[in-house]
């Protein structure tokens, strides 16, 4: 099977397979350990600040000389909401917790301290990373001018045409096409509702509307999907989920047992932690914020007040307020190998259904 595309060749690397940024679960040993088996590494940094970003890059430096990405949160930090219902969510929260017995320190709204990507940016650009992408959306001007002056590649989120027009149209070599399928927060930007359009739809149409390659991310758990990914026109391919059970990956015990006892119908889309949209398995959390009538806060506060929770409940491996994050077809994931195996395996799955096939 021959493996070169548009795709390897921009991005610099031997096989079109990109491991999907999950922040919280994948580690710079799982960034390195895909990298250094052909494909693409993604090393999450998220709403980090710029120093803890900083050593992330360099501990995953010190693992890889091959080529990796650093995935970034693009987006706009809204204006802070009303006292008042950021302390009717914390009281419910709270409350919450102490049924469960965890305890949980309260969040100050007032000294609450959020970090942007703007800081991030200067790091990238002084430790000399090639390929970044985005999720939530894409830089301001000035920021894309930044990256796109030290020519690093820059790799978009979409989750429908509107935005992977947009994201063509900014300067973007390469557009994600996250199917609704997809584990983890959704990269929706441009609708206010949730474009709910699955990969098999969701591919095709971003294919024929844009002129750089497309990753298709979404249920990408074997060869199968590999090939049926290639098939609709995509360059390459982002599964994440196929990822989670490894031995470089940072879930908690109870996340990974839930994962290896997952089903089709397990996971659900929801903003209880974050307040974006993501998908993942149902816990007390979930259930405790959807079931009452408490106005959900915007991303990033939301996250804010349940993210003390999920540092709890992670280091008492307690699954009921843990963001179990997960896709629709987790429940496929192997257990007990290397991220570098999920990769080997992905390449050989895909050569012995179409052992001829020519990647375009």
């Amino acid at each position: 099977m021959h493996w070169k595309n548009n795709l390897t060749a921009l991005l610099g690397i031997q096989y079109p397979i990109i491991q999907a940024p999950m922040l919280g679960i994948t580690s710079p040993e799982m960034v390195a350990a895909v990298s250094n088996a052909g494909g693409l590494g993604s090393l999450p940094v998220g709403n980090m600040d710029a120093t803890a970003a900083r050593a992330a890059i360099h501990k995953t430096k010190s693992l890889t000389a091959q080529p990796f990405a650093v995935n970034i949160f693009a987006y706009d930090i809204p204006i802070s909401p009303e006292q008042t219902a950021f302390d009717a969510m914390q009281t419910l929260l709270q409350s919450t917790y102490s049924r469960s017995g965890l305890g949980v320190p309260v969040v100050d709204l007032k000294t609450l301290h959020l970090n942007s990507y703007k800081d991030i940016l200067p790091v990238l650009t002084e430790e000399n990373i090639g390929i970044v992408s985005f999720t939530f959306g894409i830089p301001d001007d000035a920021g894309l001018a930044l990256l796109q002056q030290s020519g690093v590649k820059m790799i978009g989120t979409a989750t429908s045409v509107e935005e992977a027009v947009y994201l063509e149209q900014k300067g973007m070599h390469v557009i994600v096409a996250q199917g609704a399928e997809a584990g983890g927060h959704r990269g929706t930007f441009m609708n206010n509702g949730l474009p709910q359009i699955g990969a098999m739809a969701l591919i095709p149409q971003v294919v024929d509307r844009v002129g750089v390659p497309v990753i298709a991310a979404g249920a990408v758990m074997d060869g199968r999907g590999v090939v049926a990914s290639l098939m609709l026109g995509a360059s390459g391919v982002q599964p994440g989920s196929a990822f989670l059970l490894t031995n470089e990956s940072m879930a908690s015990g109870a996340h990974k047992a839930a994962i290896a006892a997952s089903t089709d119908t397990s996971t659900r889309l929801t903003r209880a932690f974050s307040g974006r949209w993501a998908r993942g398995l149902y816990n007390t959390l979930i259930a405790a914020v959807e079931e009452s009538e408490i106005q959900i806060l915007p991303y990033p506060y939301q996250d804010a007040l349940t993210q003390p929770a999920r540092k709890a409940s992670k280091a008492q491996d307690n699954p009921s307020f843990v963001a179990m994050w997960a896709g629709q077809a987790a429940g496929l994931a192997k257990g007990q190998i290397s991220s570098g195996d999920v990769v080997r395996a992905l390449i050989a799955g895909a050569e012995e259904l179409l052992p001829s096939l020519k990647v375009n």
